[in-house]
Order: C-alpha cells, then sequence, then structure tokens
C-alpha cells in the first residue's frame, strides 16, 4: 500500500501542470485584410503552411477585406480575445493607415501585440514603355521640362507605394498629381497603357511586367540592388543619394497577448523563414526574411511610423 501511495505521489511530482492543453488545441485564424491572391495572402499561406508543419494542422487563413488599409479585418484582431488564436499577417500600410483616416475604430500601435516582423522588400519604380528615359534620372529631367505631361499613381491611398512617389517627389523637387487607385491590377493597366507615368510598386507584381517589357522599371528603393533583378539600379544610384525604402510584413496578435504564445510564435516563424524554400519563395516575390524578436519588431514600428508622420506632412497628404 505505501509502495502505491509512494508511486502516486512520485506520478503527481513527474506529471505537467493542468493549466490547459498546450498552444494551439484548436484553429487559429490569421486573419489577412486583404482579398486572396495578392502579395500579403501569398506571404500569408506560406508562413501558415509552414506553422501547420511545426505546430499541427491548425493554422488557417481568413480573408477579411474593406475599409481603408486592412482597416475591417484589422478591427477584428483588435477587438479578439487574446488568446493566441486570432492572429493577423499584414503589411506597412496598416501603420500609416493611422495618419490618413481619423475614422479607424482601433489603435494601430497599441491595440496589437507585435510577434515578429517577417520580411521586407524594396519597391520597383516603374513609367510606361513609351516614356522616353532609360534611368530615374532622365525621367525627372522630363517631368522637370513638361510637367503637364507627367501623372504619378499608386495602388491606394496611403500604401507603401504611395509614400515612396512623395518621397521621390520630394527628394526630385517636382510638384506632380498623384492618382490613388482602388488596387494595383487597374494602376497596372494604365501604366502599361501610357494614362500615367510613374508608380512605385512591390516586385511582385510589377517585375514579370518589367520582365517582359509591358512597364519600364527605371529603379528598386533599396539601398542595394535587388537580388531578383540585379539589372535595376537603385534611387540612389539615379542620384537621389541616401534615398532607401521598403515594404515589409509582420505578424500581429491583439493586445495583451501572453508572452508564453508570443514567443513560441515567434520562435517558430523565425525558424520557418531561415528554411531554404521559404528563402526561394520569399526572393521571388523580391523580399528577404527576417524573422525578429517581438520587442525589436516593436521598436521598428516605432521609427517606421516617425518616418511615415515625416513624409506625410512633408507632402502635404491630408487624410481622407
Amino acid at each position: 500500500m505505501k509502495r502505491c501511495l509512494f508511486l502516486a505521489f512520485a506520478f503527481l511530482l513527474l506529471a505537467p501542470p493542468a493549466h490547459g492543453e498546450p498552444y494551439p488545441s484548436r484553429t487559429v485564424s490569421v486573419i489577412v485584410p486583404y482579398p486572396a491572391g495578392g502579395s500579403v495572402d501569398v506571404v500569408a499561406r506560406l508562413i501558415v503552411a509552414k506553422l501547420n508543419e511545426r505546430l499541427g494542422p491548425n493554422f488557417v487563413v481568413e480573408n477579411r477585406a474593406g475599409g481603408a488599409g486592412g482597416a475591417v479585418g484589422a478591427n477584428v484582431v483588435a477587438k479578439a480575445a487574446p488568446d493566441g488564436y486570432t492572429l493577423m499577417l499584414t503589411a506597412s500600410i496598416h501603420i500609416i493607415t493611422p495618419f490618413l483616416n481619423n475614422q479607424i475604430p482601433y489603435d494601430a500601435v497599441h491595440d496589437f501585440a507585435p510577434i515578429s516582423l517577417l520580411a521586407a522588400g524594396p519597391l520597383i519604380v516603374s513609367t510606361a514603355p513609351n516614356v522616353p528615359a532609360g534611368n530615374l534620372r532622365e525621367f525627372f529631367a522630363l517631368v522637370r521640362k513638361t510637367p503637364d505631361k507627367f501623372t504619378f499613381a499608386t495602388s491606394s491611398f496611403g500604401s507603401a507605394g504611395h509614400l515612396a512617389i512623395e518621397l521621390l517627389k520630394r527628394d526630385a523637387k517636382v510638384d506632380t498629381l498623384v492618382i490613388a487607385y482602388k488596387g494595383a491590377g487597374p494602376m497596372l493597366n494604365d501604366l502599361m497603357g501610357g494614362q500615367i507615368q510613374l508608380i512605385a510598386d512591390p516586385m511582385a507584381s510589377s517585375l514579370p511586367l518589367a520582365a517582359s517589357g509591358k512597364i519600364k522599371a527605371l529603379a528598386v528603393t533599396s539601398a542595394k540592388r535587388a537580388a531578383a533583378a540585379p539589372e535595376i539600379p537603385t534611387v540612389a544610384e539615379s542620384g537621389m543619394t541616401g534615398f532607401e525604402f521598403s515594404s515589409w510584413y509582420g505578424l500581429w496578435g491583439p493586445k495583451g497577448l501572453p508572452a508564453e504564445i508570443t514567443a513560441q510564435l515567434q520562435a517558430e516563424v523565425a525558424s520557418a523563414l531561415a528554411e531554404g524554400d521559404v528563402k526561394a519563395r520569399l526572393a521571388a516575390l523580391g523580399f528577404a526574411p527576417i524573422g525578429s524578436s517581438a520587442e525589436a519588431f516593436a521598436q521598428f514600428i516605432d521609427a517606421e511610423a516617425a518616418r511615415y508622420r515625416q513624409i506625410i506632412k512633408d507632402a502635404g497628404i491630408k487624410a481622407e
């Protein structure tokens, strides 16, 4: 009898604490606040597939499109329980939008828990194929001579491409109209047709068109040439010394996400991003994997927000 009691006591000492089931034990919704098929959605599905390999088939991408800058999907995450079962994967526009829309029903920084900066990559600055400029320096020389003949554009108001164009305008000292489209598709169609003359757009959508000659790539916005398109010079090489701008993607949870879940997700994501097939897929999209700590991501967000605020102020962009 004593031996049985001793074994039972030893078992209790060695047994894991009954604080609940290990995470994740049910479906985890990874909210993408944009329609399926876009570059954010593609990256999300890549990351989710890897999380399912590592933590079991619990993670699903849920597209919640709508609202400026993905506000509908982001609001779902902001209002969700901080239990790790509702996450958000989105782009830098999440931090830009609050500067341009006073109606956002959440605080883009304080209502979310940063988990990891996933990846970052340059934009391609492109013009229409009928514009007689072989590089960005020649392009802006033409704009200064006949400014009324040039119209710039962005895929959406407040996007990374929008701020990059405004930064280019500031550094080139030109004052040119910028048209905000509702999506990259219509914008790229008009660039191919010559209705607009300058855009800054992610490599995933612009590089195939540039490679086929349907648009003319003038520069990339990174400090160094992109591995996916080493033939395209940087903006800095084109005469704007020190110019650097990137589009980036991150993973967030709701405010109050437990530290242990944040750390677990960050570690798994960082390991996934280090895998060769993930690196290759991201490189094809023009992105470099990062997988930062939550603390580093929070610091990065603060620095980027300050930079975006200054660009918007300098450009005189008004909130919609």
